[in-house]
């Protein structure tokens, strides 16, 4: 098989077109091509009057060595089709035990049953397609009362994720956790797209079937397990205790992968109190940003916005202002909403979604400036401490109801309250109160943000409009603690212990988190 890369098609190409283009590379008749197959696709939008998908194609053709000699390209290699070889493992004494079920957990558990090592998984929440209905009802109502079920505290926001499957990695895994996504029901264009996601009304069902396929394999999965203690001796893990209805249990376990999310903070004060090797992180704060999409469509793609081909345009800039701070946008949201995710009562935090069809009048993402453990002292968990008190505040400077206080770019920029929204309308809800970011913000990161738009504006035209609506806080982009861990993925503190995806501070995103489960499974079967 070869692949070919860099192969420039009209947005409107066909597989005949694909398949012309590939032969054309080649310098052979398109007869020659046994199968031509798209391997990616990515949008070219340099140059705004031809804007273009840029692909690469996977080809079986007759006598491969002679092209391939003949070629002389460096677009065109030999490949082969991907393989994911199952660890060779013997069973365990005990199952293995994984906390929590975020893509980290997931797949950690996914590739343990896979291996016959049937893995108990214990998840503080309720199942992913009961923690969408009851914190979507909280989102519309705002209310605390009984039916509508939030748990804070138990990672139900989680449930929203966007499905975004962008990753700065360049590990051979990922292919093994879009396959397994695909199998589960999603999309079949993440295996092609450069840019791919699944969308939050389609990921539930996605991370049900997967859930249910590691039950079908002999794993457990036990909901509403909230881990209270790990039992060590002489170093290593020996059980752990959980609270499940009220009572208090334990569970032997000499391994287990500690997948908890970036939220987690009762387990992140559990393990500092145990004494086990920890490390304050640099992260990022700061707000979601909403522009019209048509406005985002209109920049990136010039006269081709609403293309059928193209759909909602998206964005990824940055930029480092003159004292060293960094400035960027981050799970970027096209044609989508700015949503809750708050995991404790009386704080606000924001995150972003979109839909598969992204088809929403709004985009957004998140606006982060970034901070470093000089920003925030106390320890291993003083960004823990720092993000929780931006989240009160801003709890406290949008009324108290859990509605987020949100300021017009416009009024950032002269310094002055916002009293009311334009044409851009925001969409968090259970509501927005207009205000001054400063309430909630500390001064550095309302200033950075302030000195980074006209910088950005001129990036991408329209990004500093004055009527954009910036909603705070942001501030859970990754995890602002590092569960420190050996190369064998354990904790030099308790071995049998592995931190693991986001949380631990080794992923920050759906596939690098799911990827580094997979790690982690690997490690644990060793």
């Amino acid at each position: 098989m070869l692949k070919i890369s860099g192969l420039h098609l009209e947005l409107e190409f066909t597989e005949i077109d694909l398949r012309r283009a590939a032969a054309k590379k080649l310098r052979v008749p398109e007869s020659a091509l046994l199968d031509v197959r798209l391997a990616k696709k990515s949008v070219d939008a340099r140059k705004k009057d031809k804007v273009h998908f840029v692909c690469a194609a996977e080809v079986c053709a007759e006598n491969e060595g002679r092209i391939l000699s003949r070629c002389r390209d460096t677009s065109v290699q030999k490949a082969e089709p991907y393989r994911y070889d199952l660890p060779a493992c013997t069973p365990l004494a005990q199952r293995p035990v994984v906390v929590g079920l975020g893509p980290a957990g997931l797949f950690a558990a996914l590739l343990l049953a896979q291996c016959g090592q049937r893995p108990i998984v214990l998840e503080r929440g309720l199942p992913v397609e009961e923690r969408a209905k009851s914190v979507e009802k909280f989102w519309l109502t705002g209310n605390l009362d009984p039916e509508s079920n939030i748990q804070f505290g138990e990672g139900g926001a989680g449930a929203f994720s966007d499905g975004k499957l962008t990753t700065g990695t360049g590990d051979g895994r990922i292919r093994k956790v879009l396959e397994e996504l695909v199998k589960a029901g999603a999309p079949e264009e993440i295996l092609t797209d450069a840019k791919p996601h699944i969308g939050t009304d389609r990921l539930p069902g996605v991370v049900k079937n997967i859930r249910q396929e590691i039950i079908a394999l002999g794993g457990e999965v036990i909901f509403g397990a909230k881990v209270t203690g790990f039992e060590l001796a002489e170093g290593q893990l020996r059980a752990l205790t959980y609270i499940q209805d009220g009572a208090s249990r334990t569970l032997p376990c000499e391994k287990c992968i500690l997948a908890v999310g970036h939220s987690a903070r009762d387990i992140f004060t559990l393990l500092h109190g145990l004494g086990l090797p920890m490390a304050p992180k640099a992260f990022s704060l700061g707000v979601r940003i909403e522009h019209p999409a048509t406005l985002i469509d209109r920049a990136q793609y010039g006269a081709f916005a609403g293309h059928p081909a193209l759909g909602a345009a998206d964005y990824k800039l940055s930029c480092q202002l003159p004292d060293g701070r960094g400035v960027y946008t981050f799970c970027m949201c096209p044609g989508g909403t700015v949503t809750g995710a708050a995991s404790e009562e009386g704080g606000i935090v924001t995150n972003g979604m979109s839909v598969w069809a992204r088809d929403g009048e709004n985009s957004n993402s998140a606006l982060l400036v970034g901070v470093t453990p000089a920003d925030f002292p106390g320890g291993p968990l003083g960004g823990m401490h720092l993000q929780r008190e931006i989240e009160r505040a801003a709890f406290q400077a949008g009324g108290g109801g859990y509605k987020a206080p949100a300021q017009r770019v416009g009024d950032l920029l002269q310094n002055r309250a916002t009293q009311g929204f334009g044409s851009v309308r925001p969409t968090y809800q259970p509501g927005v109160v207009p205000g001054d970011l400063n309430a909630c913000l500390p001064s550095y990161i309302v200033e950075s943000l302030r000195a980074a738009l006209p910088i950005l504006g001129c990036r991408l035209k329209g990004f500093d409009h004055p009527d954009a609506v910036l909603t705070a806080p942001e501030t859970r982009s990754s995890s602002p603690v590092r569960v420190l861990r050996g190369d064998d993925c354990q904790s030099p503190g308790a071995r049998g212990l592995f931190p693991c995806g986001e949380g631990a501070g080794y992923a920050g995103g759906i596939v690098s988190a799911a990827v580094d489960g997979l790690r982690c499974a690997e490690a644990l079967l060793k």
